[in-house]
């Protein structure tokens, strides 16, 4: 009886199917990284993720001994470049830098979101604390804050509003402060915060509400101007931009940064990802350049996965109703 040729051939096939699928899961969790990390920005270059993001991989890079690629994936107030990143292979080499309000805001905000911000993601680690600065093109006639409030207040709709989309932390913040001064400027969105305050220095839109972390330069160099920070004292970067509470306006907020990986991923490759984050985070150059742009570094006991998966639920328990409220109300 002749063999089947059929079947002889297909056995080595998966012979070493098999074998190829029983070494390599070991080999991922124990050798991991073999090769570059890519980490989802979901905002265009030069905007508050992105500038962290690239400051703390950099370091992440040399203790992972891999190099770690920024990718920027733009639009929908950061949940295009999310909903890709949670829809990666959960093998550790796509993660996301979310930040406040791509994981927080957009998901309340913007209908049809392709992610769940608890459910798809593993976060790895918090990177920063910005607070928010109010500015303005350089030329706008108000001299502080309580002539910019008075003037917003009267001209309403004439007034031009710049934020990075839906539910970016540039939108986000400017909804708060919006809805505790009780105006409705007119409302331009962009893919990002980068072109939105290239706009702004540009002079074709009149304010936005940025983290300091994105515009501290812009201030210093005297490109835009600005009324007040959200933070609960004067930012040593920016030490003439008094506090939105010195004029007497309850407007107090900080927006985080943080490192995510697709649900999945190997609990051995997220430790390795957040023992690298904190090591990245104790390394002074990071602190002091996140002190230079107006920014902070989370406290030890932040860091941490758990801690920090506890932090993003509260942050969404904390901010979904009344983002819900303001969205109702427009």
């Amino acid at each position: 009886m002749k063999p089947n040729r059929a079947i002889s051939s297909v056995w080595p096939a998966i012979v070493i199917a098999i074998v190829f699928a029983a070494g390599v899961a070991p080999v991922r969790a124990q050798d991991y990284p073999s090769r570059s990390i890519t980490v989802i920005v979901p905002f265009p270059p030069g905007g508050a993720s992105d500038v962290v993001a690239r400051i703390v991989t950099n370091e992440m890079s040399k203790t992972l001994g891999q190099s770690i690629i920024i990718e920027n994936v733009s639009g929908a107030g950061g949940t295009l470049g999310s909903a890709r990143a949670a829809a990666a292979a959960p093998d550790g080499y796509t993660l996301l830098a979310a930040a406040m309000g791509s994981h927080v805001a957009a998901p309340v905000l913007t209908p049809n979101v392709r992610y769940d911000p608890v459910a798809d993601f593993v976060p790895i680690g918090i990177t920063a604390h910005s607070p928010a600065v109010i500015i303005a093109r350089k030329d706008f006639p108000a001299r502080d804050l309580k002539e910019f409030i008075a003037l917003l207040r009267q001209q309403n709709g004439a007034v031009k509003q710049a934020h990075g989309g839906i539910g970016a932390s540039s939108h986000m913040a400017c909804l708060l402060f919006m809805a505790e001064i009780d105006a409705k400027p007119t409302l331009v969105a962009y893919r990002g915060s980068g072109p939105a305050l290239n706009d702004l220095v540009g002079g074709h839109v009149d304010f936005m509400c940025e983290q300091a972390v994105s515009v501290a330069d812009q201030v210093l160099a005297g490109s835009v101007k600005a009324y007040a920070v959200s933070a609960g004292e004067r930012l040593a970067m920016l030490p003439n931009v008094p506090t939105a509470k010195e004029a007497g306006v309850n407007y107090e907020m900080s927006v985080w940064a943080g490192i995510f990986s697709p649900k999945g991923v190997s609990p051995k490759v997220i430790a390795k990802l957040a023992d690298a984050l904190d090591k990245a985070l104790d390394e002074a150059v990071v602190r002091e350049t996140l002190a230079k742009l107006g920014g902070s570094l989370p406290a030890k006991a932040e860091r941490n996965p758990a801690a920090f998966d506890r932090f993003v639920r509260s942050e969404i328990a904390r901010w979904a109703p009344i983002l819900a409220a303001i969205r109702t109300e427009k």
